[in-house]
């Protein structure tokens, strides 16, 4: 297996973590077998912004040289470096120093590196970790070589956070083999291409993985590095997914290439807003929902479904109903009679208690359908099956709309779920039976000190079929069976 040895330097943003990010990435192509020490060193050359930091590090591929050379290139471009002016300042920077004793001009690149001898940030620290290996054009040990070289603006820094070479250090103290693994609350922005624009996103990741049987002994840690990797691969592509959900299947799709899983499932959410007008008083206003999406991926290919939560609110029916019947005997009592107290109380909201909600729709549909599903479509859905949209900003007459309406459409947690689904079938009718559907709420209740929670979830065909023939389905269809993966974190919604 041949031996590389790498130059890997940075100058801008946190340049440990870019350099300890960039050799977690070489070490999915290569064994990483030895790294240097971190060096500072001012630009030379004339380059272009701050100090460098600079290390070595020894490697051993099974690469072709010009396919180790795209890999290096694609790293770069991963982790964020925009252009490959060579006086530019650069967020990382790795240079091909030595493979083996080869002398070879591959076009791109030359081997030894054709400034080697002269440059006291590449020699310093790859004599380090290879003293005595010779360089094929001179002939000279690398410890020689640098030895003649100015060292003056080249300081090994006394204390840095040092990369673990040796896999078997990493190895678990009990061996005892991993089925999955993951990370959760993983937050990274990300860029849509929605309508031709660019827009911007808080994501929040949550991301699980089936270890394949070779990685089965491995640290969590080393498993939760590779699989921010293979999400960082994705969001620093140049070319932009426009929706969510097919940002969430390329991410589990790399995951699954590039780390050998057997199966990976990534849950995706982001909130974004929508322009609302407030009912009564026109005033404009941004209200924030959020985008749910999750994917999963294995050799047999991907799924993935998309969905939103909104906050609203409900009236409880069960208590407007109490105090409807005491307010009618207490009309009675002061001398209404009794159709004409009902007619009143027909006429006037009830008073009842209150809960502030929050309801999510989620489908998954086959490829043909799944671009017909609209984030201010399912917004829509949920909203309209509380008993009131809410508001960030109400003038007093938007509140008096808001209470008024609510107490003329009192709801049970139960009848939010049951509306949502009969909504989301109304509007998807031309869908077939095998799309996916859940419906969830929680109201936060005013007066216990619980909360209410329904859920429902199945299969198009399973809801019609309850509708059409009255018949009861007892276990419908959950996600991870219509995802094609079995139960975890990331697909419970």
């Amino acid at each position: 297996m041949p031996t590389v040895y790498v130059g890997l330097g940075s100058n801008l943003g946190d340049r440990q973590s870019t350099i300890l990010g960039a050799l977690q990435r070489l070490r999915r192509e290569a064994t990483v077998e030895a790294v240097s020490s971190y060096y500072e060193t001012a630009p030379a050359g004339g380059v272009a912004g701050p100090a460098f930091l600079n290390v070595a590090a020894k490697l051993a591929t099974t690469l072709e040289p010009l396919a180790f050379e795209a890999v290096v290139r694609g790293i770069e471009t991963a982790i964020g470096r925009q252009t490959r002016t060579p006086l530019d300042a650069r967020p990382i920077d790795i240079d091909i120093l030595l493979i083996d004793g080869l002398v070879a001009d591959f076009g791109r690149f030359e081997v030894p590196h054709p400034y080697l001898a002269g440059r006291a940030f590449n020699l310093i620290p790859l004599a380090e970790i290879a003293p005595d290996v010779v360089e094929p054009r001179s002939g000279e040990t690398i410890s020689a070589l640098a030895q003649k070289v100015d060292k003056r603006w080249v300081q090994r820094k006394a204390r840095a956070v040092h990369f673990i070479a040796n896999r078997q250090e990493e190895a678990p103290d009990v061996r005892l083999s991993l089925n999955r693994v993951g990370v959760s609350s993983v937050k990274h922005l990300i860029r849509l291409n929605v309508g031709g624009e660019e827009r911007l996103f808080h994501g929040d990741f949550t991301m699980v993985a089936d270890l394949a049987p070779d990685k089965a002994g491995v640290h969590m840690s080393r498993f939760s590095e590779l699989l921010e990797a293979a999400t960082l691969d994705v969001l620093n592509r140049r070319e932009k997914p426009s929706r969510v959900e097919h940002l969430t299947e390329q991410i589990a799709r790399e995951i699954v290439r590039s780390q050998g899983a057997l199966r990976a499932d990534v849950r995706l959410r982001a909130d974004f807003g929508l322009e609302r007008w407030t009912p009564v008083s026109g005033k404009r206003t941004e209200e924030t929902y959020t985008l749910v999406s999750i994917a999963h991926a294995d050799a047999h290919g991907t799924r993935r479904i998309v969905g939103v939560e909104a906050e609203g609110m409900t009236a409880c029916p069960c208590a407007q109903l109490m105090v409807r019947e005491h307010s009618l005997r207490e009309l009675m009592d002061a001398g209404f009679s009794e159709a004409d107290a009902t007619r009143a109380l027909d006429a006037l909201p009830v008073a009842t208690h209150n809960q502030r909600g929050r309801g999510g729709v989620y489908i998954g549909a086959d490829a043909a359908f799944a671009e017909e599903i609209r984030a201010e479509d399912l917004v829509e859905i949920v909203e309209s099956s509380m008993s009131s949209e809410t508001y960030d900003l109400l003038k007093r007459p938007d509140e008096f709309f808001i209470v008024n309406k609510a107490h003329h459409n009192p709801k049970f947690v139960e009848d939010v779920v049951r509306g949502i689904l009969a909504r989301a079938l109304d509007m998807y009718a031309d869908f077939p039976d095998t799309t996916y559907i859940g419906a969830s709420q929680v109201n936060y209740e005013s007066i216990h000190k619980h909360d209410a929670f329904a859920e429902a979830f199945g299969l198009f065909g399973e809801f019609r079929r309850e509708l059409r023939d009255g018949t009861h389905i007892d276990v419908k269809t959950d996600l991870a069976t219509w995802l094609g993966t079995r139960p975890s974190p990331v697909v419970a919604l």
